[in-house]
C-alpha cells in the first residue's frame, strides 16, 4: 500500500521503539500500520539463521527474498533449502539474475574479474530492486557492531522510497551466537571451514586466525560492499569490517 511521509514515519517509529528488544521491534514492525507491507531479505549466510528463526516464530509466511546469484557456494544453496524446511518458512522467493541481461553483460561468467561492482549490480542489486517493487519496506539483519556506516544504525531508516527495518541493530556478535546456541539453530557449514563471512564463491576466500571476519570478501580489492544497502537511494561503501 502507498504510504506517505516516510521520513516522518521513520522518526516516529524510532522514537516509539527505541527502548524495545530486537524481537519486540520485529513483532511491532510486522503489525504496525506505519510499516506497511514488508519482506525479509536474507543471504542465508553465516549469521542469517538467527533473524530467520525469529521471523519463523512470529510469522513464518512472511515473504523471504533470497538472491541466488548463480555464483554462490553449493553449500549455501543446500543450507538455504535445509533452513527453510527446518524453520517451516512458507514463502521463500529465490531471485535470479535476468537471463537476457546475463547473456548481454556476462555470458561467460567472468564479469567479476574485470568489474566486480558491475557483477554485483547484475546478479544482486537489480534482481532485488525488481522484487522489492511490490513492498513498502524490507527487513535486514544488519547490526551496529559491523562498523562503518552501521555504527549508528537505527531500528528504522529510509532507503529511497522504502522503509528499512533493522531489528538486530543493537545486537553484539555474542548476542547472535548466544541466540543460535540457545535455539539450537544449524550453522552454515562453511563457517567451520574458515569462512566467517560468505558471499559468492569466486569472490570469497577463507579467513586466517586474527584477520577481520570480512577479510575474505573481495580480497585484495577496494570493494567492500555488494551494493544492496543504500542511504538516500545511493550505494554506500563501508569498511572491510562491516557485515552483510
Amino acid at each position: 500500500m502507498p504510504l506517505d511521509n516516510l521520513s516522518d514515519r521513520v522518526t516516529s517509529l524510532n522514537e516509539a521503539y527505541k527502548h524495545h528488544s530486537a524481537r519486540a521491534v520485529l513483532e511491532r514492525a510486522l503489525t504496525d500500520s506505519q510499516t506497511g507491507n514488508l519482506t525479509l531479505v536474507s543471504s542465508f549466510g553465516a549469521e542469517s539463521v538467527a533473524l530467520l528463526h525469529m521471523v519463523s516464530v512470529l510469522d513464518r509466511n512472511l515473504p523471504v527474498l533470497f538472491l541466488d546469484t548463480e555464483m554462490l557456494f553449493a553449500e549455501t544453496l543446500t543450507y538455504q533449502m535445509e533452513v527453510a524446511e527446518r524453520l517451516h518458512l512458507g514463502d521463500v522467493r529465490v531471485l535470479h539474475p535476468d537471463r537476457d541481461a546475463l547473456l548481454a553483460r556476462d555470458n561467460e561468467g567472468l564479469l567479476h574479474l574485470s568489474d566486480p561492482d558491475g557483477c554485483c549490480a547484475l546478479r544482486k542489486t537489480e534482481p532485488l530492486m525488481r522484487a522489492l517493487g511490490e513492498f513498502d519496506g524490507w527487513i535486514t539483519g544488519r547490526k551496529q557492531y559491523q562498523g562503518g556506516q552501521r555504527k549508528a544504525l537505527p531500528f528504522f531508516e529510509a532507503d529511497g522510497d522504502l522503509l528499512k527495518v533493522n531489528p538486530l541493530a543493537h545486537w553484539t556478535r555474542d548476542d547472535v551466537q548466544d541466540y543460535m546456541v540457545e535455539n539450537r539453530l544449524p550453522r552454515h557449514p562453511l563457517v567451520a571451514q574458515g569462512y566467517p563471512s560468505i558471499g559468492c564463491a569466486p569472490c570469497t576466500t577463507k579467513v586466517a586466525p586474527g584477520e577481520d571476519p570480512r577479510a575474505g570478501r573481495w580480497r585484495n580489492r577496494e570493494k567492500t560492499e555488494c551494493g544492496i544497502h543504500f542511504v538516500d537511494g545511493k550505494m554506500v561503501r563501508i569498511p572491510a569490517g562491516a557485515g552483510l
